[in-house]
C-alpha cells in the first residue's frame, strides 16, 4: 500500500477501530491506497508499531471524490451516539 501519515490528537470520544475499539490521545493517522482498489484509514499510538483499522473507513476507490466522501461518512455518521 502507498499512503500518507500525519500525527494527530484524537478528539473527544477517540477513534473507533476494528481491532481494539476506541483509541485516544496522540496518534499517527495513515491514509492508504491499496493495489486492490481500496482506500483505508489506519491509526497507531504515537511511536508504537501496531496499526489499527479505523472502523468504517475502508472503501472502494473508483473516483477519488467518492472515496473521500465515503471515508467522511464512515468517520462522521454516528447515529448510535
Amino acid at each position: 500500500m502507498t499512503g500518507l501519515t500525519t500525527d494527530i490528537m484524537a478528539g473527544p470520544g477517540g477513534v473507533m477501530t476494528d481491532e481494539v475499539g476506541v483509541v485516544t490521545g496522540e496518534l499517527t493517522l495513515a491514509t492508504e491506497l491499496g493495489g486492490d482498489g481500496t482506500a483505508r484509514l489506519r491509526v497507531q499510538y504515537l511511536g508504537a508499531e501496531e496499526w489499527y483499522t479505523v472502523t468504517g473507513a475502508t472503501v472502494p476507490v473508483t473516483d477519488p471524490a467518492q472515496a473521500l466522501h465515503l471515508l467522511a461518512v464512515g468517520l462522521l455518521n454516528r447515529p448510535e451516539g
